[in-house]
C-alpha cells in the first residue's frame, strides 16, 4: 500500500536559518497525524512543503506516491489544504463561494449543487448559506474554509491549526468532522 504521505530527509534552509533538518515520516491512508511543537519549530513550513507551496532544500516528499516537487499540480488536485490564516472572500455569500470553489476544483457542473449542499450540512453551515462571509464569526469562517477543503473530495486533508480561535464547542465539532 502506498503511503498517503512519505517524507525522507526533509530539510529547508533560509539563508542563515535552518527551519527543518532531516525530517522523515510516513502517514498511511486513513491515519490522522498532528504536529506538536513550539512556535518556530517548522510545523507550518513542513505543511507548506507537503502542499507544494514551497520547495525543500533537500530531501523528498511524496503525496499518494507522487513527488511533490515534480508533480505539484497533480498533488494539489488530491489535497484539501486549510492554511493557518484563512481568508475566504468576505464579499461573497457562503453558498456562492463554495460553488465557485467547487468549479475551480473540477466538480462537474451537474454535481456542484449537491456537493455544496453536502459540505454545508457536514460543516454545520446550513443556517448561513446566504450570509456574506465577511459578516460571519471566526468560527463560521473557519467552517467555510473547511467546507472549501472538502468540496472537491480530496484524498488527503492538510490542516494548519484548524481549531485556533474557536470556542470549546466548535473545537469539538471540528475534531469530530476531521475524524
Amino acid at each position: 500500500m502506498t503511503a498517503a504521505i512519505d517524507v525522507r530527509n526533509l530539510t529547508k534552509r533560509y539563508e542563515t536559518v535552518t527551519a527543518l533538518a532531516g525530517i522523515s515520516m510516513e502517514v498511511q491512508p486513513g491515519e490522522i497525524m498532528g504536529f506538536l511543537g513550539p512556535n518556530g519549530a517548522g510545523k507550518t513550513t513542513t505543511l507548506r512543503i507537503l502542499t507544494g507551496l514551497i520547495a525543500p532544500t533537500e530531501g523528498s516528499v511524496a503525496i499518494d506516491g507522487l513527488d511533490v516537487t515534480h508533480h505539484s499540480l497533480e498533488v494539489r488536485r488530491r489535497l484539501g489544504y486549510l492554511p493557518e490564516h484563512v481568508a475566504p472572500y468576505p464579499e461573497l455569500r457562503v453558498q456562492e463561494y463554495l460553488m465557485y470553489r467547487a468549479r475551480i476544483k473540477g466538480v462537474p457542473s451537474r454535481a456542484r449543487a449537491q456537493r455544496v449542499a453536502e459540505v454545508l450540512e457536514r460543516c454545520a453551515l446550513m443556517d448561513v448559506p446566504r450570509r456574506l462571509i465577511g459578516q460571519l464569526s471566526k468560527g463560521y469562517r473557519q467552517r467555510v474554509a473547511l467546507a472549501d477543503c472538502l468540496v472537491g473530495r480530496p484524498k488527503l486533508l492538510i490542516l494548519d491549526e484548524p481549531t485556533v480561535g474557536l470556542d470549546p464547542h466548535q473545537i469539538r465539532q471540528t475534531r469530530e468532522l476531521i475524524t
